[in-house]
């Protein structure tokens, strides 16, 4: 061990020595191993971030959860929008019916969506989105308030004047969310006291807007806009012992009976499940790895080549010291371990340089995005493994010339 320790510093100190001599030819070299790492971990880091921060919110749309809509999400070429738009709209009515011949639901929730105007004294906010909520949406989407509180049972039976802000439309309507609770707004000239503010979630990729909305009961909802809504959707939420193929087998028959489609028929609905989506999602991301890791890949062994060109250049360099180690009982694999070592922190120079690259990177981004970048463990892990094979493979071959030397004709060569 401790004659290990003394062949890992006597490589550091020769390491450093030869970075002090030939600084051109060393960075050069190490440059391809960073820039390779750089390729490699940077697009891993931001790729895993984006990802991780969109199956968050993949999630948010609920767990064993599937969407009952006219349109297919998972769209292409064979999924033209105009097909999808001749299909009969969801109904309020289609969920009481399907929650009936159900077996498999924990709930189910009809949702209408739309946009408006909405205003308190003289500020107005354009274009809000609104939601038309029924009691079950708060069973398959849970919200987290800032403040105030979800409408009772009594305002859904109701359609009680009653509305939930979100956040940014709080703030923007009445300076701070809290003052929001327990203040009136008005929408299409109709008025709603606010009961509640939706906690603040940032930029959503999928969709929904819950900073920038406005939501209702349903009953309420459909006073103001009548049918002039666009789009309302069902969403079905499994009980949690049942997997989502089954629940999707079982709504798919009872939309049929609903639709009274016969069997020859087609079906005019689509059933959109959370969790194929969220696997579509991993398998794009997953794409998205390969090309960075081809591309990592390629600059490593360019990086590879400039490190293994600077062990045969230090190997000729030092063959008169071999020579005289080997004289003075040094063996063979200590001379190998000796040369394998300083490729290999050669290499984890480079790694830290590239490292220190998608650092600055995901400080940017973390900026520029609604979300942050980081660089995991794991990665970081992944990097010292990167580049100690690298450093292995790229000395070997030079480790093993010094290694096989003749002492005598080595201590000659000076």
């Amino acid at each position: 061990m401790r004659k290990s320790l003394s062949i890992i510093l006597n490589s550091l100190k020769l390491t450093f020595q030869e970075l002090k001599v030939n600084k051109l030819r060393t960075a050069l070299s190490l440059t391809g191993v960073a820039f390779g790492i750089f390729c490699i971990i940077g697009v891993l880091a931001t790729v895993n971030s984006l990802e991780i921060n969109i199956q968050n919110e993949v999630k948010s749309l609920g767990s064993n959860t599937i969407y009952i809509d006219r349109f297919d999400y998972s769209g292409g070429p064979d999924r033209p929008s105009w097909k999808y738009r001749e299909r009969p709209v969801m109904k309020y009515e289609d969920a009481a019916l399907i929650k009936e011949r159900s077996q498999l639901l924990e709930a189910i929730a009809f949702l209408m969506q739309t946009g408006a105007n909405i205003s308190h004294k003289e500020d107005v906010i354009q274009g809000s989105r609104v939601y038309g909520v029924v009691p079950d949406q708060m069973i398959i989407q849970p919200l987290s308030f800032a403040g105030g509180r979800y409408f009772s049972t009594s305002e859904f039976d109701a359609g009680s004047h009653v509305c939930l802000l979100g956040y940014v439309n709080a703030e923007n309507l009445f300076g701070t969310a809290e003052r929001a609770v327990g203040k009136e707004i008005d929408i299409k000239g109709r008025k709603a006291i606010v009961v509640g503010v939706i906690k603040k979630e940032g930029t959503n990729f999928i969709g929904w807007d819950y900073d920038n909305c406005i939501m209702m009961p349903y009953l309420f909802c459909k006073q103001i806009f009548n049918d002039n809504f666009s789009n309302p959707i069902l969403i079905a939420k499994g009980k949690e012992t049942v997997t989502t193929a089954a629940l999707q087998d079982e709504l798919q028959g009872i939309m049929r009976q609903v639709r009274k489609l016969s069997p020859t028929q087609e079906d005019n609905f689509s059933l959109n499940s959370v969790e194929a989506f969220s696997k579509a999602i991993t398998g794009f991301f997953s794409t998205i790895n390969v090309v960075g890791a081809i591309i990592g890949v390629i600059s490593l062994i360019i990086g590879l080549f400039g490190i293994a060109n600077i062990m045969f250049v230090t190997v000729k360099e030092r063959t008169s010291i071999i020579g005289l180690k080997k004289a003075i009982g040094a063996k063979s694999s200590s001379i190998l371990f000796e040369f394998l070592m300083e490729a290999v922190i050669l290499c984890i120079l480079g790694g830290a340089l590239g490292l220190l690259f998608v650092f600055i990177l995901t400080q940017i981004l973390s900026k520029l995005a609604n979300f942050p970048v980081f660089i995991s463990l794991p990665m970081l892990m992944i990097t010292i493994v990167i580049c100690v094979a690298v450093g292995i493979l790229a000395g070997i071959i030079p480790a093993r010339r010094a290694a096989r030397m003749d002492p005598v004709e080595a201590i000659r060569s000076k």
